[in-house]
């Protein structure tokens, strides 16, 4: 592909396929446009329902808080504690290679830093080079996998989705041109494991992704190794993958024990499970690093490869200070702990006052609010 001038003067050809005729040739007429501009739109877009905080927002343009009382911000789900320091001066360190653009499928430093640490934690043993693959945090390549891995021509196409469900899980679903399936799920092992057995085999059989999410946002359950292995004998049988998100995995009572991971089950069932299974993590929650927007993606090796094809076109690669910054996060659990133990004393300081239950995993209390969610919202804000 050329890039520059062709030697007539009258064409330019850029490597980014955009062509433009210099002044002296004159400029031809555009058609006049033959349909509305929503006619031009993907229709799946008109599939996608409000976002929760896009309704939140109306719901609190139309009330005038208490002014006696100072807010509380109980809205995105930010951790609300100090980042650590020692990230800080990595990524500040580094600013000056912010001048150089990042390899698309990370640094290979961080790649490794990230399967080190899935070894530590869930005694998963992947390869850095074709099993990990760097996220702009997992909101992104929670939807991004379902682009990649969904075939829309294949009749039903089917996402199960836990319900209730963190938003992007039904989002990517409409976009790739599938239809969600909900889960009911429940709060307790017993809840999700009789949700799995009452969906029927027909929905199954469509079935072509299936989105976890342990613990659970917002209920806070923690699924058991059993019911893990219960749904990577489901995605073996019926033919469809499943993506955890674990994001929350590293926020559970600091005498607790560490929730199972979805690697940790397949690793029970041998390597063919892994080839099926994708898994999530992020700094955002364990690290307190939501700015950051760092995350990853690991599990089957061609499941990894397809994700990394629409990334080239579709995703945005961590800036290489961001990576380096990751790096030191996922190789520190000290600053972990201390934020497990800073949430266990919210949790105290909340209970002491509401009657609901603590959950097992998670940073949310799920609060039964008398079935009226958007006016509960509304009068909590008011009051």
């Amino acid at each position: 592909m050329l890039d520059g001038t062709s030697q007539n003067g009258s064409l330019r050809i850029s490597k980014r396929r955009h062509f433009t005729h210099d002044a002296g040739a004159g400029l031809a007429k555009l058609p006049a446009p033959q349909s509305r501009p929503a006619d031009l739109l993907n229709p799946n877009l008109r599939r996608l329902l409000p976002y929760p905080f896009e309704t939140l927002a109306r719901l609190r343009a139309s009330v005038t808080p208490n002014a006696d009382l100072p807010p509380l911000k109980m809205t995105v789900g930010e951790p609300g504690l100090a980042p650590p320091e020692a990230v800080l001066e990595v990524l500040h360190s580094h600013l000056h290679e912010f001048a150089a653009y990042p390899p698309s499928r990370g640094l290979p430093e961080l790649r490794q830093a990230a399967a080190a640490w899935l070894g530590r934690r869930f005694a998963a043993e992947l390869d850095p080079d074709t099993q990990v693959l760097p996220l702009g945090g997992t909101r992104e390549g929670l939807f991004c996998c379902a682009q990649a891995l969904i075939d829309p021509t294949r009749p039903n196409p089917t996402v199960v989705v836990p319900n209730p469900f963190y938003k992007i899980y039904e989002g990517a679903a409409f976009m790739a041109g599938a239809r969600p399936y909900p889960l009911s799920t429940g709060v307790e092992a017993d809840d999700f494991l009789e949700a799995l057995a009452a969906v029927p085999e027909a929905v199954w059989g469509d079935c072509q992704l299936l989105y976890l999410c342990s613990p659970n946002n917002p209920t806070g359950s923690v699924l058991p190794p059993a019911a893990l292995e219960r749904v990577l004998h489901l995605a073996e049988r019926f033919d469809f993958v499943v993506a955890a998100d674990e994001c929350y995995s590293e926020i559970y009572p600091p005498d607790g024990t560490p929730p199972c991971g979805l690697l940790q089950a397949s690793a029970r069932l041998g390597d063919a499970a892994c080839d099926r299974a994708l898994v999530f993590h992020s700094l955002s929650k364990r690290s307190s690093l939501a700015g950051l927007r760092s995350g990853f993606v690991a599990g089957g090796a061609g499941l990894i490869d397809a994700m990394a094809r629409y990334r080239t076109y579709h995703g945005v690669t961590l800036p290489v200070p961001v990576q380096r910054a990751s790096i030191a996060a996922w190789s520190d659990e000290v600053h972990v702990e201390r934020t497990r133990r800073a949430y266990q004393e919210r949790f105290d300081a909340a209970l002491a006052e509401l009657d609901c239950r603590r959950p097992c995993g998670g940073f949310y209390l799920w609060l039964d609010v008398g079935g009226d969610d958007c006016g509960f919202a509304v009068d909590l804000y008011e009051q």
